[in-house]
């Protein structure tokens, strides 16, 4: 395995957190993603579903979990099905899961072959009043794709008609927002490969280097550490490209003069780093982008005290909104008159600074977890102020990933370099 995987114990905690908040005699269903296909007999790289490997760290397609707590045999109360092997499978695919292994990965004791899933599920159902089912209830989420949940979905309301059916995503949603110790450890690691790539950035860049090149030095460290690669489509922004937001084109070459700005993270065992750094292609900020970055630098380092237990994200990203107005005032991109005649509902800051400061991070970059309720110890949010000025060609953003405690926060990037003096001095002592 490419990662150091998380002990069983986690894995079971994390199902008897889950079956705790479960309506008397239910059931419920996981199922893994597929195997999403691109083109001709082409397919995707496998990524596991999110919510069955934070219950069982299974990371393998056609994997079933079902938790069944009040059954009568104890032996059936957690069942995990998985693709049965053979050695035409062994040669083409490679290794598959043994039953002894998924036992030993994920603490289930009863594993089976997938074949076997309709009879068991039958027999468990049959004594079951609710079936809890899973399915994307990110508020971003944008599902264009049937997946194997939402066939899953259709398929057992034709066959069960008659029972209660309720919802597991805002039970999983409640749950994974508060990082476990095993999470952080695994979050950590990402961040720490995260930070190799970036200090060979560092080393490597110059006028005249293409986005894309850049993006091949950060893969290359990524996955030589032990990263699957990029946690997402990396942005590699020189110029005025860094105030597209999304801008993944990566194909332009960085000038002498310019800024670069990079938002990338590795994966590392499904669990995800999300930084963004801004440094100068020649080595030395200017005078207005020295004053901008340190302002952009001020707004986080204000974020990291203002998230914090018992503040909601929507009263933390007004009271960001406000820090930042005060530095873009500082800075003359808006003026008083400006703010005194804005739109409520898109401040005059906007026109500067049009997104979030924080996301959840966690097995998903956007992270699910509560928009509304206050924020817990235990959470892990993306801290990343920016300010983009079309007009000027240059955007500055920084991002951190921080854990929040009950008094004060971790920052699991705090070793990244971000003092501009000590991106200037690392830049130009390249040996």
């Amino acid at each position: 395995m490419r990662y150091q995987p998380i002990e069983a114990t986690f894995y079971i905690r994390n199902r008897a957190k889950f079956v705790e908040k479960l309506a008397p005699n239910s059931i419920a269903v996981f199922n893994s993603n597929d195997i999403l296909p691109t083109n001709a007999d082409g397919t995707m790289r496998f990524r596991q579903n999110n919510d069955l490997f934070y219950l069982t760290g299974i990371d393998q397609e056609e994997s079933i979990l079902v938790m069944c707590p009040d059954f009568p045999k104890a032996d059936m109360r957690e069942v995990l099905f998985i693709r049965k092997t053979d050695e035409k499978i062994a040669l083409w695919e490679g290794h598959k899961l043994t039953k002894e292994e998924a036992v030993a990965m994920s603490g289930i004791q009863t594993v089976k072959w997938l074949e076997d899933f309709d009879s068991v599920f039958a027999t468990l159902t049959a004594l079951s009043e609710s079936i809890y089912l899973n399915t994307n209830e990110h508020l971003r989420a944008a599902v264009q794709v049937e997946s194997r949940d939402a066939r899953f979905i259709t398929s057992c309301k034709q066959r069960f008609p008659l029972h209660s059916y309720r919802r597991s995503a805002p039970l999983m949603h409640a749950l994974r927002a508060i990082k476990e110790p095993e999470e952080i450890i695994q979050l950590q690691k990402a961040c720490d490969i995260t930070q190799a790539g970036f200090r060979r950035i560092l080393s490597f860049i110059s006028p005249g280097k293409k986005e894309y090149e850049l993006e091949a030095e950060f893969v290359h460290e990524f996955v030589r550490q032990g990263s699957r690669g990029f946690a997402y489509e990396p942005i590699i922004a020189s110029g005025r490209n860094a105030c597209v937001l999304h801008y993944i084109d990566n194909n332009q070459v960085c000038q002498a003069g310019d800024l670069v700005l990079f938002d990338v993270g590795a994966e590392y065992g499904n669990y995800n780093a999300d930084m963004t750094r801004t440094i100068p292609v020649s080595g030395k900020f200017t005078k207005r982008q020295r004053d901008v970055y340190d302002a952009v630098l001020r707004v986080m380092r204000t974020a990291f005290t203002v998230l914090r237990p018992g503040i909601s994200i929507q009263d933390y990203h007004k009271e960001m909104g406000l820090v930042m107005q005060s530095e873009l005032l500082s800075l003359g991109l808006i003026t008083q008159a400006d703010i005194d005649g804005q739109d409520k509902d898109w401040p005059a800051y906007k026109k500067y600074f049009m997104h979030g400061t924080s996301h959840h991070l966690g097995l998903d970059v956007h992270d699910v977890g509560t928009m509304y309720e206050p924020i817990q110890a235990g959470m892990v949010f993306t801290v990343e102020p920016g300010i983009y000025i079309p007009e000027e060609n240059f955007g500055i953003r920084l991002e951190n990933n921080i854990v929040i405690q009950e008094n004060g926060f971790l920052d699991l990037m705090e070793n990244i370099p971000i003092d501009p003096d000590e991106i200037e001095s690392l830049m130009n002592d390249r040996g």
